[in-house]
């Protein structure tokens, strides 16, 4: 598989990685899935955590996380998709996530707090913003992230088509992540495949999170190598 390090996005030029979203993941068998995509290239593990409040779904928790801490080097990426971030910050830290994202949506009067608490943790810190919640609401808060993850699809199931109403966010936050010189990584989860990663890494999104794009193939390797090529050309 060819390497994703020459790649950088659109207005940031920060590099690009393919976040493969373990909820697509056979859970039968993950250690092999997770060895699996790792030899393919990844570099990102993405992680969705859902309580059945925020939204209409469940998923894992920190124990599951520990245990893939304990079986690979990726970047687990914990996406928080939970009612009471508060809460779980610090198992999830524990547990060996190295970025930590909630929903701005869930505590939007303690958000700059929260952000704090996870980068005291020693954690990378990021801030997810649902389709309906506009740009401006994070704007002010890029000083104090490591990550804005911008959903394209509802959030609370994979296999969703790709909202293209969200590109011009996209694009807004990577203007100011760029305006403001930010080390910020700028994530995009929801319907990505080759067509939708090549739409958003010129708009400026620099970590592409897919589920079944990947984990559906049958050839891993060759469905993260059909993004890159998308990308590339």
């Amino acid at each position: 598989m060819k390497t994703t390090e020459l790649l950088t996005a659109a207005v940031t030029g920060r590099p690009v990685a393919i976040a493969p979203s373990l909820l697509s993941a056979d859970f039968t068998a993950l250690h092999r899935e997770v060895t699996e995509i790792a030899a393919a290239g990844a570099r990102v593990l993405h992680l969705d955590v859902m309580d059945g409040h925020f939204v209409p779904n469940i998923t894992f928790g920190p124990p599951l996380v520990k245990s893939l801490r304990g079986c690979t080097d990726l970047v687990l990426d914990a996406h928080l998709m939970i009612s009471e971030p508060e809460k779980y910050i610090e198992p999830f830290a524990q547990a060996g996530s190295d970025c930590i994202v909630f929903h701005y949506e869930a505590r939007p009067d303690r958000a700059g707090e929260l952000l704090r608490r996870i980068r005291g943790l020693g954690k990378k810190a990021g801030i997810a913003l649902k389709p309906k919640t506009p740009a401006a609401a994070i704007l002010p808060l890029l000083p104090e992230l490591d990550l804005v993850l911008i959903m394209t699809v509802e959030p609370g199931f994979g296999g969703q088509s790709f909202m293209a109403d969200q590109v011009p966010k996209i694009r807004t936050v990577a203007e100011a992540i760029a305006a403001g010189g930010y080390e910020c990584e700028l994530e995009v989860d929801g319907g990505i495949g080759p067509v939708t990663a090549k739409t958003v890494v010129a708009a400026g999104a620099n970590w592409l999170v897919a589920g079944n794009a990947v984990f559906g193939a049958a050839n891993r390797a060759a469905a993260m190598q059909a993004m890159i090529d998308a990308v590339r050309g």
